[in-house]
């Protein structure tokens, strides 16, 4: 009762004032991640889901894969069953199967606000923005390399977009950051400036172990021994090389039950062959791999099976996106996860376009609910993405984070309850009616239909009054909004000075290196 009180004695207490400054204050709204009710598309019958798993558990019994410049791991290969020459890795058939069998199906990443926690695998969809580009584009300043501060920008965007679940990991490249330490910086403004889950470091071992000690000082020790606060991204050197970089990585993140995607970079045609069951079977005995090793390193430890597939221009070598084969590769691998009983992730705002525009809208359209139908736990790039990943555009990133509502309320299915069915509705109204005015359009006009918050709808004569817009111009005047209405989320203060002076005290530790 005195909770009761308080709170109405705290509505009472500015009157009307009050109400209208609750009105007109900033709310940040966060979607709650995907659970699909549609079901996923399946392009392969199970005969041509057992070839390709034939056919890959082939190339990793008599082709195998190398492990560079890693005694550790071919050891681990060795004690396990594997045939090991030199760093040349053969795998017995069932062997990497069965090693995937610890990894968890599906499992929770916790944010620091746990009401921004995602649950990754299953019938779930995360998505997080795009990750990677060494340049920004905005509609001002153009093309240029990315900055820290356009870094911070990305990260608060990500934070007030409604549709976007997470904060990400390398959303752009700050190249005015020595390579050695910017990782320390990218880090921090994610646990700063956004209370969504984001990913770790994985240019460098070490990079990684910053990554893990972090988020001990945001979470608490004990939070991330038990828990899962990470989700990075792992790139297997297709074809069929694990680098130690990689693989240094990934044995920090499992060693710490911290989860990592396994995701193959694939461009067809120059890293894997240009058939899309020829992808696929090197896409999955790779993952198999990746992900059997995780589970070496230390059994149940949460793990992603990913794949990046782009085809190629054969004219010009240049990556090509939003294509049907790539589709393909992305539908078939989403089922040849499932049966693995493995998260997926793939997908994203893909696009080769180089400003956000009419290619650029359909190439993204394409990738996207390509995603969406098949079966994607986890997409990263799914907001910013230009240029074949070379670019982070601002203008881009708004654009993708109003269409990912879209792929929200598509994933929803349809209503069929009382409501839903709308029985009344079309008693009510009858023939020769309108239903402008009946007590269920009355009832649902707020909630019925999906509303952008970007695009023009209005009239030609008001859209031409107030300056003839085009999409990239309302996506410039979206940025600064958002950018304007952010608010900083509340941290502990002693949290935040640990965290400050671990990433000063790091800095310190060595000299600056570009290289």
């Amino acid at each position: 009762m005195s909770e009761v009180r308080d709170r109405r004695r705290a509505r009472g207490a500015g009157g009307g004032a009050a109400r209208r400054a609750e009105r007109t204050a900033v709310r940040i709204e966060a979607a709650r991640f995907i659970e699909r009710n549609i079901p996923n598309l399946e392009i392969l019958n199970t005969e041509a889901l057992e070839i390709i798993e034939a056919n890959a558990e082939t190339v990793l019994e008599e082709i195998g894969v190398n492990f560079v410049e890693n005694p550790a791991a071919l050891e681990l290969w060795k004690e396990a069953g594997a045939d090991v020459d030199g760093e040349r890795v053969r795998l017995p058939k069932g062997l990497a199967r069965k090693l995937c069998e610890t990894a968890p199906s599906r499992y929770t990443q916790h944010a620091r606000n746990p009401e921004r926690s995602v649950e990754i695998g299953g019938n779930t969809l995360v998505l997080a923005p795009v990750y990677g580009p060494p340049f920004v584009r905005d509609a001002i300043g153009g093309r240029r390399y990315a900055t820290i501060e356009d870094f911070r920008k990305f990260v608060k965007l990500a934070y007030m977009s409604k549709w976007i679940h997470h904060s990400g990991g390398t959303v752009c490249e700050p190249t005015d950051i020595a390579v050695n330490k910017r990782h320390l910086d990218m880090l921090h403004a994610h646990m700063t400036l956004s209370d969504k889950p984001y990913m770790g470091s994985v240019t460098e071992p070490s990079r990684a172990e910053d990554s893990v000690a972090m988020s001990k000082i945001l979470f608490g020790d004990d939070f991330v021994a038990e828990n899962t606060v990470m989700t990075s991204l792992i790139n297997i050197n297709s074809p069929l090389t694990f680098d130690s970089t990689m693989m240094g990585a990934l044995e920090v993140y499992a060693r710490s039950n911290q989860a990592a995607i396994i995701s193959p970079f694939i461009v067809g045609g120059a890293m894997a062959p240009v058939s899309v069951a020829g992808t696929l079977t090197q896409v999955l005995a790779e993952v198999m791999v990746g992900v059997a090793y995780s589970q070496l390193v230390r059994k149940g430890a949460p793990v992603v099976a990913g794949t990046f597939v782009t085809s190629i221009d054969m004219n010009s070598g240049a990556p090509t996106f939003g294509t049907p084969e790539a589709a393909q590769v992305t539908y078939g691998m989403g089922q040849l996860a499932r049966r693995l009983g493995l998260p997926y992730r793939s997908s994203g705002s893909f696009c080769g376009s180089k400003l956000p525009d009419a290619q650029a809208a359909y190439e993204t359209a394409n990738s996207l609910n390509v995603g969406l139908l098949s079966g994607v736990n986890f997409m990263l790039h799914a907001a910013g993405w230009l240029e074949g990943g070379l670019v982070a555009s601002f203008e881009k990133f708004v654009m993708d984070a109003d269409q990912l509502g879209a792929l929200h309320h598509i994933a929803k299915g349809v209503d069929l309850s009382e409501n839903g069915q709308a029985m009344d509705a079309i008693r009510e109204v009858g023939p020769g009616g309108h239903y402008l005015g009946c007590a269920h359009t009355q009832a649902n006009f707020q909630s019925a239909f999906w509303r952008s918050n970007l695009l023009d709808y209005k009239p030609f004569e008001t859209w031409a009054d107030e300056g003839a817009r085009d999409t990239v111009a309302l996506a410039s005047l979206r940025v600064d909004k958002l950018l304007n209405d952010y608010q900083q989320p509340a941290m502990d203060p002693a949290t935040r000075e640990a965290l400050d002076a671990y990433v000063a005290e790091r800095k310190a530790s060595e000299p600056d290196a570009f290289g």
